[in-house]
């Protein structure tokens, strides 16, 4: 989930693991994609009601002897399918961030391609950075 705003983009800080990231998560038994997109969103960020824009090109990757012993993936499951998204905040909107993220900053898309840790998360900021030119 990509939060921007004007020409910024919110990368937030995992506090675990060390590293640059955007709004993320899972989806729980039950929802949809965009359900869970709508709750990471509230839960890591504090942002509600914001259009999301779903940025295409889904990711599947293998889930590796390495993620499954740092993530609790069940047991028969052997890949994850990532959805990319984007939502704009308000102006003036600052994140409210839970435990999962230690700081946050408002960043231009050059920024954020060299800040991101995942080269997931730099391909989704250059569709989203392509259609927002679009859109001016």
């Amino acid at each position: 989930m990509f939060v921007y705003r004007d020409d910024r983009l919110l990368l937030m800080h995992r506090a675990e693991d060390r590293y640059w990231h955007i709004v993320a998560g899972v989806v729980e038994y039950g929802e949809t994609v965009a359900d869970a997109a709508r709750r990471e969103l509230r839960e890591e960020s504090g942002l509600v009601g914001a259009e999301l824009t779903e940025l295409g090109s889904p990711v599947t990757y293998p889930i590796t002897p390495a993620l499954r012993l740092r993530y609790d993936y069940p047991g028969d499951l052997r890949e994850v399918t990532v959805h990319s998204f984007a939502a704009r905040a308000p102006t003036g909107w600052e994140p409210t961030l839970n435990e999962e993220h230690d700081e946050y900053r408002w960043t231009t898309v050059e920024e954020a391609l060299a800040l991101l840790h995942w080269p997931e998360a730099r391909d989704a900021v250059r569709r989203l950075a392509t259609r927002l030119a679009r859109s001016t």
